[in-house]
Order: structure tokens, then sequence, then C-alpha cells
């Protein structure tokens, strides 16, 4: 899976529009062309990232579940999360969007309390993506416009300023991710409303995104919450209507095609970094899940 840090998104993005403190922030207006390629391909990021749409609108793949993005939506990613933006996110044309991305080391830095927004993470589970309306949207416009002022004097304390605006604006945007989760009906997790089970399902998910290359048998993230595998694979299927293990291969899928195509590495090489005990166990993997084998999808 390609890792990129924040200082690669910059890269990426028309910068000399934006605003930036080195490579720990940066914010930037951006219109979509053909030459932009942010998050077009399946990859996981250490900070966290907010996308505001402010005209068109997009799909994105977040561990492996596709959300909508409409005009006024906001989207956030926290580290480690696998992000893709699909490919049939409509008219390229008409979007126009404000990135704003930061580092995890700042974010801690920072008046912000990270584990009360992030660690419970249940409401970015149910959805990522929240529509704003027009007094918010208004008021999201002023935050964004008051730290691109910041950002260009020339003052002392400059970077504690901005840090403390974006606590702020941080914590403003939690509210409404909080006020649209507290008003999803229990068909958001379908076949159960129990919160421990739906805490247990993010757990589950966020294991099985930093592992899933290496472990690949229930027993280790049940031990690793606690609970046996017979009974966790029973809330996994409860909350998601998929097995566990149907979700560790999907991630295992997805990591393979990733270097299949995106990468140079032998194959080999891959079965090696994905744990398979050798290529022919890999090739037997990979064909009944795509129906091809590795090499027809590489050459495909």
């Amino acid at each position: 899976m390609q890792n990129i840090g924040l200082k690669q998104i910059g890269k990426l993005l028309p910068m000399e529009n934006g605003f930036r403190i080195g490579d720990d922030f940066f914010i930037v207006p951006f219109r979509y062309n053909d030459n932009l390629h942010l998050l077009k391909y399946p990859c996981r990021s250490d900070a966290y990232i907010a996308i505001f749409c402010k005209s068109g609108e997009f799909s994105v793949e977040v561990n492996l579940r596709t959300y909508h993005v409409g005009k006024h939506g906001v989207f956030i990613s926290t580290p480690g999360n696998i992000v893709r933006v699909s490919e049939e996110s409509g008219n390229p044309e008409g979007m126009e969007f404000i990135a704003m991305a930061i580092s995890k080391e700042y974010l801690s830095s920072i008046s912000f309390d990270v584990k009360k927004i992030f660690d419970d993470r249940l409401t970015l589970l149910a959805d990522p993506c929240v529509m704003l309306d027009e007094k918010e949207l208004e008021f999201c416009d002023k935050y964004i416009d008051l730290l691109g002022v910041v950002m260009e004097t020339d003052v002392p304390n400059k970077k504690e300023a901005v840090g403390s605006l974006i606590a702020s604006f941080f914590y403003f945007i939690a509210g409404l991710f909080e006020n649209n989760f507290a008003k999803m009906p229990d068909t958001a997790f379908p076949h159960s409303s129990a919160t421990r089970v739906k805490l247990v399902f993010e757990h589950f998910m966020s294991l099985v995104t930093e592992y899933h290359s290496t472990e690949r048998n229930m027993s280790f993230y049940a031990g690793r919450l606690g609970l046996t595998p017979k009974y966790l694979s029973k809330l996994i299927k409860q909350v998601s209507g998929r097995s566990g293990p149907a979700w560790i291969d999907s991630f295992v899928i997805l990591e393979a095609k990733n270097m299949l195509k995106y990468t140079d590495a032998p194959i080999k090489e891959i079965v090696y970094k994905l744990n398979f005990p050798n290529p022919s166990v890999f090739y037997k993997f990979f064909k009944a899940h795509t129906g091809m084998t590795p090499s027809e999808y590489r050459n495909g």
C-alpha cells in the first residue's frame, strides 16, 4: 500500500494558491484537473485530512467502504485510513475544493484534545462526510479566511496563533459530525444498535487496516479485543453483514492489487510482504478472489 505523507500530498496540489507551515500544515483551494491525481489510487496517509467540496461532487472509498460527498460537504480522514477517490466521481470539470491537512505531531502540539475527538471515531465510522447548511458553511469560510490572513502575516508566535485557530476549527467541525451522527437512524449500522457492538467493529476495522498484511487469523484480532474468535465473528457479521475473514481478505486483495499494479515489486517479494507461505498459496488466494492470476492482473 502506498504511504503518503503530508509533504507528498502538498506536492500534488497547487500550493501557490494556498498557505502552509513547513511540512506540518497546509490549506489550499484548488480545482480538479486531469493532472491532479490526489488519492486516485489506494493510499494510506499519516496526516489528518479535511476536504471541503465547494462545487461538484465525488465519491471516496475509506477502508473499502464508499461514501458520497456533495456540494458543501466535508470529508475527513484520520491517520492510517486507506483512501481512494472513486473513478466514478462524476464530471471533474465542476469540482472545486479546499484541502486542509495537518500532521499528527503538530495537532498533538497545539491546544487540541486529539484523544477526545479522534480516538472514539464512531462518528467518522458511520460516515466520514457531513453536509453543511448555509450558516455552517459561512462559519467555515470565515475560519478559513482568518487562517489565511494570519498565515500571511510575519509576526512572532504565528505558528502558535495558527495552532489555536486550527484547534478551534477542528472542535467546530467535530461538533458538526457529532450532531450528524446523533440524527442517524439505527439502520446506519444494520442489525445492531448497541454502541458497544459498533465500537467493537470500529476497533476491529482499525486493527485490520494496520495488521492485514501480516495477520489473517481471527484469533489475533479477537485476542487484541479481549473476545473469543467466535463471538467477535458474530458481532462483525451483525454490524456489517460481512464476516470478519471476508473483511480481512478484502484488505489483503486491495494491498496485493496495489502492489501488482503500481509497483515493480517481483511477485515473490509481494508474497513475502503479505506473509503468504509460498507463491502457490498466494496465486490460489488471488485467483479465488479476483478470477485472475497475479500475473494476469499485473499485465491486464
